[in-house]
């Protein structure tokens, strides 16, 4: 029984340390998105003509 204590306990010790890894993570903006931004300029005339065709209808 004492083993299952010790194994809940490591677990939540890991959990909280993938947790404030992740937090960590998002903070220093490892998630940020750099690329899309840059190329959502060559799509922005197709956006814009199909939403003109969709209004025609």
């Amino acid at each position: 029984m004492s083993v299952i204590y010790l194994l809940i306990s490591i677990s939540i010790v890991v959990a909280i340390a993938f947790f404030f890894a992740f937090v960590k993570a998002v903070k220093s903006g490892q998630y940020d998105d750099d690329y899309t931004p840059s190329v959502r300029i060559l799509f922005d005339d197709e956006l814009k003509k199909k939403t003109k065709t969709n209004n025609n209808n």
